[in-house]
């Protein structure tokens, strides 16, 4: 069920100061710690987190949370990229913090079974990740996977909730059908838009329903938020979700951008700009984007560009410069960065058709099935992509109400 604190709290953030009036907002650890001590005064707490588990100082949970008056912080967990936020590759091991002593057990790589017997030992599990509000992300079915442990084991779950990075109004994209295993599809398990516009609290509410968990779960959220905003409107520092979500400006193009992860173009993994660039070695620029300028997406700039990545985690195109297409997002409000990236999609298979290819398993995984990828290669038109998703978009927003907290 949903404990009532959660709904209470949140009802006070909609009398708080927006930060564009000069408030700044608290993430749910420091919530928690100012207001709702007592959900966690005197218990054996566990801890599933990584880099972006700090306050708005800077200092992270798992030094602030021993500090609680009788409560006692006993075992860390973490996510895909690691405790640390700094890994990009498949099997993190189990391991430990230098700074507590804690052990932390991967859930993207170590012992299960580890992490399931170390729910033994504690009496609340505390989440808090910052997920970036795109289904691709791995953190929402990370948690939902422990959640379901939690909850197996008769554990309550404290969700500590942070913004949605790129605003919580916009719903964009394709919508998956129906509920998937967490466990074995890490990539958009729940039935939510490629930019759903939801946190991770209002996400774990919907898991904690949707997989019939009956979890005693609260989630605590962050103090001031507004839907409107986007993460550079909220006072809070930016400390990368994962190695290449260098910036916010990368998180806005994110939910289109992914998609080229299921093609042989590289998204700029390996350079500071991952996410805000397309190219490979056989693109031609400038007649990708007279093509582009045809059908032009409001909100957005496209320039052409050059770079060169290195050692980029997807090993597309090591060390080799690339010609490839840049985008500035100039309109944050107007911009669909779906749209855009059905635009290129279809662009790019117009412009270069013995060159373009998709990564049929990988593209499909992300689109969440063949419809995509099929109708660009039968050349639809991206107007009637776009409006062959309207329906259940708002079919999703009706949905996505009985979860929303802000």
């Amino acid at each position: 069920m949903i404990r009532w604190h959660a709904l209470v709290v949140s009802s006070l953030i909609a009398g708080c100061a927006s930060p564009r009036g000069g408030a700044e907002v608290r993430p749910g650890i420091e919530v928690v710690l100012s207001d709702s001590a007592h959900l966690i005064a005197g218990k054996r707490l566990g801890l599933l987190t990584n880099n972006t588990g700090v306050d708005h100082l800077g200092r992270r949970d798992a030094d602030l949370l021993r500090s609680v008056r009788g409560g006692r912080l006993t075992v860390l967990f973490s996510p895909e990229h690691g405790f640390r936020g700094t890994e990009d590759r498949e099997g993190l091991p189990d391991g430990r913090d230098s700074a507590t002593g804690l052990p932390i057990y991967s859930l993207y790589g170590g012992s299960r079974s580890a992490a399931r017997a170390a729910l033994d030992s504690i009496d609340v599990l505390l989440i808090d990740l910052q997920d970036i509000g795109a289904r691709f992300y791995t953190y929402p079915a990370t948690a939902a996977s422990l959640m379901r442990d939690a909850s197996r084991a008769g554990k309550r779950v404290i969700i500590l909730d942070r913004p949605n990075p790129v605003g919580g109004a916009a719903v964009q994209g394709n919508v998956r059908a129906q509920l998937a295993e967490p466990d074995s599809n890490l990539v958009g398990f729940l039935p939510v838009a490629m930019r759903h516009g939801m946190t991770l609290g209002e996400l774990a509410r919907m898991a904690n329903d949707l997989m019939g968990l009956k979890l005693d779960l609260i989630v605590v959220p962050a103090l001031g938020w507004r839907r409107s905003q986007f993460y550079n409107e909220t006072g809070l520092p930016w400390i990368k979700p994962s190695p290449n979500m260098p910036s916010l400006e990368s998180a806005v193009l994110y939910p289109g951008l992914c998609l080229f992860e299921g093609t042989n173009l590289s998204v700029g993994r390996g350079t500071p700009i991952a996410f805000q660039v397309l190219g490979a070695p056989w693109l031609d620029p400038a007649q990708l984007l007279g093509r582009l300028r045809s059908s032009a997406v409001p909100g957005v700039e496209v320039v052409d560009t050059t770079f060169t990545p290195l050692a980029p985690t997807d090993g597309k195109y090591p060390g080799v410069a690339l010609h490839g297409i840049r985008m500035r997002v100039t309109d944050r409000e107007r911009f669909d960065p779906v749209r855009f990236a059905v635009v290129v999609l279809a662009a790019l298979r117009a412009t270069h058709p013995d060159k373009f290819e998709f990564r049929a398993g990988h593209f499909d995984r992300l689109a969440t099935g063949p419809d995509l990828r099929l109708a660009i290669e039968a050349e639809r038109s991206p107007q009637e992509i776009w409006t062959a998703w309207d329906q259940e978009l708002a079919r999703f927003r009706e949905r996505r109400a009985k979860y929303l907290i802000y």
